[in-house]
């Protein structure tokens, strides 16, 4: 068997990863304008640097809301469209190692995907994630620069922006320490700082997004919560979800290689057998 390639095309950013002999290919991304633009850089980049020839490539297979934009081929070369839910899920068994867990796909937005042993389902999803990040910051800190505002964030304090359960009461509620989040931007002192407000920001949305995650495993009474997508790269992710996980009792992990976790999934739907939707060529007439 050749080398399948897996990409994951989301709306500036193209993840691709080559899966041969069922080990993953160093994996990259790229940034650009458009779906389009994105893919074949990624692409073209990939080739080059893991010195992959078209002949060495078996299969293509695209998933990610950007593979709406793809028409045909690419170069030529078998390819077809993955199920972004089956990729979320198949990758994320690959990274983790395990058969029965909730995956949270943090992307744009937030998928919630349930694997157990050979069922997948698709549980919901949130409209919280990376593009939330991304306009928010651009509304309270005039920037969209989102390495940026992670760096902020490391110097923020968020006691000062959020109304945490220690400023309404002195109890600890049972499984809620004092420090924790009674109200999202519920304090807002008027000396917050930018790096402040960063940190209020990431840790809304990661909070949120744990939280929920939390809920959907809770109704399938699973214990082990993955974490794949672009937001379990930031540092404030990890800390957030420890502390979610002592709370609620569960155990959330962010593997290797997490953020390519769609793109290594999208290789392995060919490789273990579920059916894509072949994207064909195209005839096109000439005038008359």
């Amino acid at each position: 068997m050749g080398i399948v390639i897996g990409i994951d095309i989301g709306g500036s950013t193209t993840k691709i990863v080559g899966v041969a002999g069922g080990e993953v290919i160093k994996p990259l991304f790229v940034r650009a304008q458009d779906a389009v633009t994105s893919l074949f850089g990624a692409f073209g980049k990939y080739l080059y640097e893991n010195e992959i020839t078209l002949p060495d490539i078996e299969k293509v297979m695209i998933t990610g809301v950007g593979g709406a934009y793809i028409n045909q081929p690419l170069y030529g070369l078998p390819t077809a469209r993955a199920d972004e839910f089956i990729s979320d899920a198949l990758g994320s068994r690959y990274l983790s190692g395990l058969k029965r867990m909730l995956i949270a796909s943090m992307g744009t937005g937030t998928a919630f995907v349930r694997m157990e042993g050979a069922s997948i389902e698709h549980v919901g999803g949130l409209g919280l994630g990376g593009g939330t990040i991304t306009g928010l910051s651009w509304l309270l800190l005039k920037t969209r620069d989102i390495p940026r505002v992670v760096k902020m964030a490391e110097r923020g304090d968020l006691s000062r922006i959020d109304l945490l359960l220690s400023d309404i009461t002195s109890d600890p509620m049972p499984g809620l320490p004092l420090s924790a989040t009674a109200s999202n931007f519920g304090k807002m002192d008027p000396a917050a700082t930018q790096e402040d407000i960063a940190l209020g920001l990431l840790s809304m949305v990661l909070q949120n997004i744990g939280k929920a995650a939390i809920f959907a495993a809770q109704k399938g009474d699973i214990h082990d919560i993955v974490a794949i997508g672009n937001l379990s790269q930031l540092p404030q992710c990890s800390r957030v979800f420890r502390v979610l996980g002592d709370m609620f009792d569960v155990n959330f992990i962010i593997p290797p290689y997490a953020e390519y976790g769609t793109a290594v999934g999208a290789a392995l739907s060919y490789t273990e057998g579920y059916a894509g939707l072949e994207i064909r060529e195209t005839i096109r007439q000439n005038p008359e």
